[in-house]
């Protein structure tokens, strides 16, 4: 894409970068009002049935996504015009989430500037290997990365390690203010947590927002994976690199149900999401219908996303992701292409000898 159409792209999308300050009030009552509301029921159907609680715990966990697509807009200074108002609200939809709101801030600012960016992997994103990289990786590296990848392991034990887990701690050099924000959001946590264990009971507690942490923690992380990891995704090294084609090429359009896309809080508009970060939630959709360019992104549905299940290694010759069960194949080429060229290599040696 040439400099002329990449500025002409972002002029297209800046005037849907505007704030509606009434549309972000509402979506906090239609979102934190219904999740709260969900939670209660969810523990009165306890006494009756807890098959009658589950469909509850499931409508809840979409509920929380929701409500870290709040979060995830406070942190790109989309959702209010002031960055305090953002900060705040940031910080208690980052509780109720189990995510530090300065922490995740800094990274997934840094997944925008290096999406796509082979050489500038590894903060904010998901571990991918190139075929290349993993042919040369020690034994060790290629049966983790296998495990890592491994949908059971991504999608079961995922939401715990990541959730639960990697995010209570700061990472290494992370500043002050983030470290500080970091120690408020584990405190108040535990304080919801207790509360909640006092007023209801620690084994209703469990039964309740067990399934919605661990339902909400799945549907999160496949989100980010699917709307990156498609067959026909972008990646290139920094000489090669485009900030505005990792966006529209590189995320995807994942067209979702209406009601899933409500739910979802319209995080399907990756592509606009990743073109202008700073463009609300509630105005993706109308970018994307009103922006021609962007209708060309890669769309994917929820029967063609499924497929990225099994997508393992980012091939860079073909420029598509391929399987384990691929790299087998392209193994085979590669010895084959070795063994022919030693085979010319012998056949040359007698008549250079002869010489």
């Amino acid at each position: 894409m040439s400099n002329k159409n990449i500025s002409k792209l972002k002029k297209e999308v800046a005037p849907y970068e505007k704030t509606d300050t009434r549309k972000s009030i509402l979506q906090i009552v239609n979102t934190l009002g219904p999740l709260i509301i969900l939670w209660y029921l969810a523990y009165e159907s306890l006494a009756i049935s807890y098959w009658l609680t589950l469909p509850l715990l499931v409508l809840t966990a979409g509920f929380m996504v929701r409500t870290f697509i709040l979060f995830h807009d406070c942190c790109h200074q989309s959702f209010f015009k002031s960055r305090k108002a953002n900060d705040i609200l940031g910080t208690i939809t980052g509780v109720l989430t189990l995510v530090p709101y300065q922490q995740w801030k800094h990274s997934h600012s840094v997944h925008h500037a290096t999406s796509s960016n082979l050489d500038k992997r590894g903060t904010g994103d998901m571990w991918l290997l190139t075929v290349d990289e993993y042919m040369e990786a020690p034994l060790w590296t290629k049966i983790y990365y296998r495990i890592y990848r491994n949908p059971i392991v991504m999608f079961g034990i995922g939401p715990i390690a990541v959730f639960l887990l990697e995010y209570r701690f700061n990472r290494k050099g992370a500043k002050k203010k983030e470290r500080i924000n970091t120690y408020i959001t584990n405190i108040s946590i535990v304080s919801l947590y207790g509360f909640l264990c006092w007023l209801v009971g620690w084994q209703a507690f469990v039964f309740i927002q067990g399934p919605v942490f661990f339902l909400s923690g799945l549907m999160g992380i496949w989100l980010f994976y699917v709307q990156h990891q498609f067959e026909d995704s972008y990646f290139e090294h920094e000489d090669e690199w485009s900030y505005v084609q990792a966006a529209v090429e590189g995320s995807s359009y994942y067209k979702l149900p209406k009601v899933l896309q409500w739910i979802t809080g319209n995080i399907g508009f990756h592509h606009v999401h990743h073109l202008a970060p700073r463009v609300p939630n509630y105005h993706l959709e109308k970018a994307h219908n009103e922006t021609l360019p962007l209708q060309k992104a890669t769309t994917i549905t929820l029967g063609t996303s499924l497929k990225s299940l099994k997508y393992r290694l980012w091939d860079e010759k073909e420029k598509t992701f391929i399987t384990f069960k691929e790299l087998r194949s392209y193994r085979k080429q590669n010895e084959s292409k070795k063994e022919t060229l030693q085979e010319k290599v012998t056949r040359r040696k007698p008549s250079l000898q002869g010489k």
